[in-house]
């Protein structure tokens, strides 16, 4: 493909995106990878440059553009080699008019911009780092850094920083279950939870199972590990995965929404930990999905608000007594974090806030708050809550 043509790609792939972040569809890289694969003549160099053209246009793009070309013609406006592909040769974008308008710059809809602080926004838009949890349980750090060519992250003891596009999926490391792809973040909430050999540990909105891993990994094969979602289609995932790392069996309960207190009914008091990895935002991960930033409005936070709220009640006489209730969500919101955590304590007096056992983060209320621009991991608030 030429370079123009590579730009018209972008142009397509931009419009497919804003269409669906209004219309509440698939997320950027779930079109990117559909578009790619219905296109074969695009060589991995091409790819790699249309998804770089396309993600750069997202990032920069404070509002919902109008449409593709908008979203490129404002990172044009910047760079002027993006604008020297606008050639208007066969297959490229026509040239750009002096009058034509792009895409507003790094900016937010004026209900967030006083939640989240100018140097975070601007961090929480850059490149994400890569990195992976190295499953303690079977192998130690020192040795997958050196076959990984990786560093040691700075506050989980499982954590590696690889180099921007490391092939981490084709190595032997991953095939042989020694490290998963997690971001420090992620470690440090399931550090939180403090899993031991023994415990029976409830990991309630699991998902794909990332953080049941992380926990499995501290249990070394003893106690009761039960992963629960409401989302068949991301729990089904967690097999494969755990059978690839080994370790401890866990237990998967599949939740009808709304009715996952009957569900858990025989866990009331009878567990040491849940995890509750609520549904919520995602501000925190914008730095891998900028783009949500668009899905995000004021009447869709109440409802995560709302749902977290719901989840909270729900876990709370599941946990024992002296047992913990370990409350995260990937947000930097105070609605969805420090206040949610504040409520909960006030709703539950028996139930008193701890530290969550790591370094990072700066206190925010009854937990901790990680930031791009503090930690270098993604946005997470995380409260250790423990029952009297």
């Amino acid at each position: 493909m030429t370079p123009g043509a590579r730009a018209q790609a972008a142009i397509d792939l931009l419009d497919e995106i804003i269409a669906s972040a209004r219309g509440g569809g698939a997320a950027a890289d779930t079109l990117i990878a559909r578009y790619f694969k219905t296109r074969r003549y695009a060589g991995s160099k091409d790819r790699r440059a249309i998804r770089e053209l396309v993600y750069r246009a997202i990032r920069r793009s404070g509002n919902i553009p109008d449409h593709g070309r908008a979203a490129l013609v404002g990172l044009a406006r910047e760079d002027d080699a993006v604008a020297a592909l606008f050639d208007g040769g066969a297959h490229a974008p026509s040239p750009i008019e002096p009058v034509e308008a792009g895409s507003d710059g790094l900016v937010l809809p004026d209900w967030l911009s006083t939640r989240i602080a100018p140097e975070e926004h601007a961090a929480l838009l850059e490149r994400a780092p890569l990195d992976v949890r190295v499953n303690l349980a079977r192998t130690d750090r020192a040795s997958m850094a050196s076959a990984l060519a990786a560093e040691l992250t700075p506050f989980s003891p499982a954590g590696l920083r690889l180099p921007e596009g490391s092939p981490v999926e084709a190595s032997e490391p991953w095939a042989q279950g020694l490290v998963e792809i997690q971001d420090e973040g992620s470690q440090l909430i399931a550090l939180a939870a403090r899993a031991a050999p023994g415990m029976t540990v409830l990991d309630l909105c699991a998902g794909a199972g990332g953080k049941t891993l992380a926990m499995a990994d501290s249990m070394g094969g003893q106690g009761r590990l039960i992963a629960s979602d409401s989302n068949r289609a991301r729990l089904s995932r967690l097999a494969p995965r755990a059978g690839r790392t080994g370790g401890i069996a866990i237990e998967t309960r599949l939740l009808d929404p709304g009715r996952e207190s009957a569900a858990l009914a025989d866990l009331a008091d009878r567990c040491d930990v849940v995890l509750v990895d609520a549904p919520c935002s995602g501000t925190g991960t914008w730095r891998r999905n900028p783009e949500a930033r668009w899905r995000l409005t004021p009447a869709r936070l109440a409802q995560l608000v709302e749902l977290q709220a719901r989840l909270l009640d729900i876990s709370a006489p599941l946990v024992k007594p002296g047992g913990a209730l370990v409350y995260a969500v990937c947000s930097v919101l105070p609605e969805e974090g420090r206040l949610q955590a504040d409520a909960f304590l006030e709703r539950y007096r028996d139930y008193r806030f701890d530290q969550p056992g790591f370094i990072a983060g700066r206190q925010d209320g009854a937990g901790r708050l990680l930031t791009p621009a503090h930690d270098r991991t993604d946005g997470f608030f995380v409260a250790r809550l423990v029952r009297a």
